[in-house]
């Protein structure tokens, strides 16, 4: 294939938003096997559109020969009824041959067709990979895995871990290196970000010890994964019982086009399942200059309950106060003011209706409609009309695609999700979310 087409996904899965991952053996537990065999369980949206049987950090070292007999064992006996996709990670180190062969050795173990569960593997995970000459190494192991095993070449998909500055910089050799005849990386499938073993790599400091930020690697990741083809996912949050800090990391990675992240606990699996998909109701927001806080509605009218704003009549005019900052305006002026102080966030149902417009006046020869929005916005017992007119064309259309995309390959991929998808939208608008754009 040739490298310019590298943008397009190569794998059935178009979005993953759930990457799942489960120690593959506990020690001192009488089933060792416990967290997997509990994660194959998962279903709906507790369960992940990637579960990953971790048999590398997540696992102790003494414990991951019988970590892969349990994948094997768990993967066997459960693997064909659990809804997402299974992607085992074992070892590997870009610096150690001892543990890439270790890495070998699992591999052909979990895929042995004579034990029953390849048939429900998807791929492998990689850890701690370098430059792109590793990245090749990994893949010949899997060609190796997949010849011993009389697999089909590629059957198996192999994701990364970009745990190095090395493994960033390699993202950018991918376009050139994925479809040359001397290696099978058309294999690869997600590029995970490990910002913990990023971070050692990087001989990173902050004065707290937390981990730093590291927008820049969600960016690149982001980047390399579409200019690929390929699918990014940020790494695990920590602090688990930081819901809402977890929804905003999820929200500024979005803006990046990174729609995965790396769950922890079933919790943050349906947070992050729920997290791409569009709202099921639309809300406004307005900025009080300090935060963006949701309007309350109130039948037709969107009311700011907040302290931070104040308006009052004065004469033929108004009084706009934001925090200690006093305007004297007119009413057109003012509704300009509040119309520039607002958002609007559609819900699955506008964004839905907004492409089927479009969609009308494209098939009767009309290449740009405008799509007004409109609301009657309330403070201080005032009510001020705001509207705005946006332009459609095939461009804003292509981008709104996004989420119901986003959305379509769910409803086709997670059938055990089609009961909570339809009573979060309403079966109606479900069914015009499947068809819109085909």
């Amino acid at each position: 294939m040739n490298a310019k087409n590298h943008d397009k996904r190569l794998h059935e899965r178009q979005f993953v938003r759930t990457f799942f991952t489960s120690p593959t053996a506990v020690e001192g537990e009488e089933d060792s096997a416990k967290m997997i065999r509990s994660a194959s369980g998962l279903r709906g949206m507790q369960a992940p559109d990637v579960w990953v049987p971790d048999n590398e950090d997540a696992t102790a070292p003494s414990m991951r020969d019988e970590g892969a007999a349990n994948i094997v064992e768990v993967v066997s006996e459960n693997g064909d009824e659990f809804p997402g996709e299974i992607h085992p990670r074992v070892v590997w180190h870009r610096d150690s041959p001892e543990t890439r062969h270790q890495g070998l050795k699992r591999m052909l173990s979990i895929a042995d067709p004579e034990k029953g569960a390849v048939e429900n593997l998807d791929g492998f995970v990689i850890p701690e990979v370098g430059g792109i000459d590793d990245w090749k190494k990994a893949d010949e192991f899997i060609t190796i895995v997949e010849h011993e095993h009389g697999l089909e070449e590629g059957s198996l998909a192999m994701s990364v871990i970009v745990e190095s500055g090395a493994a960033e910089l390699a993202m950018g050799d991918l376009r050139e290196e994925m479809g040359k005849p001397t290696n099978n990386l058309e294999r690869l499938f997600m590029l995970v970000d490990g910002e913990v073993d990023y971070t050692k790599d990087m001989r990173a400091i902050t004065p707290t010890g937390n981990l730093p930020a590291w927008p820049e690697l969600r960016h690149n990741t982001s980047r390399g994964a579409s200019a690929a083809g390929l699918i990014s996912v940020d790494g695990p949050y920590d602090d688990i019982r930081d819901v809402e800090g977890y929804r905003e990391r999820m929200t500024a990675n979005q803006a990046k086009g990174m729609l995965g992240i790396w769950s922890l606990t079933p919790g943050q699996v349906v947070e992050a399942n729920r997290s791409g998909l569009p709202p099921e109701s639309g809300r406004w927001l307005l900025d009080d200059g300090s935060q963006q806080v949701a309007l309350e509605s109130d039948g037709d009218t969107e009311v700011y309950t907040g302290d931070r704003l104040s308006l009052s009549e004065d004469g033929d005019g108004y009084t706009l106060t934001v925090g200690s900052d006093e305007r004297n305006l007119d009413e057109d002026e003012l509704s300009e003011e509040l119309l520039d102080m607002v958002e609007y966030v559609p819900s699955m149902d506008d964004i839905v209706d907004s492409m089927e417009q479009f969609e009308e006046a494209r098939d009767a020869g009309t290449g740009a409609i405008a799509m007004e929005r409109a609301a009657t916005i309330e403070i201080d017992d005032i009510s001020v009309d705001v509207s705005n007119d946006r332009m459609w064309d095939e461009a804003t259309y292509q981008a709104s695609m996004t989420p119901v995309s986003l959305f379509q390959d769910v409803y086709e991929h997670r059938p055990d999700q089609h009961d909570e998808l339809e009573e979060l939208y309403s079966p109606n608008v479900v069914e015009r979310a499947t068809n819109v754009g085909n």
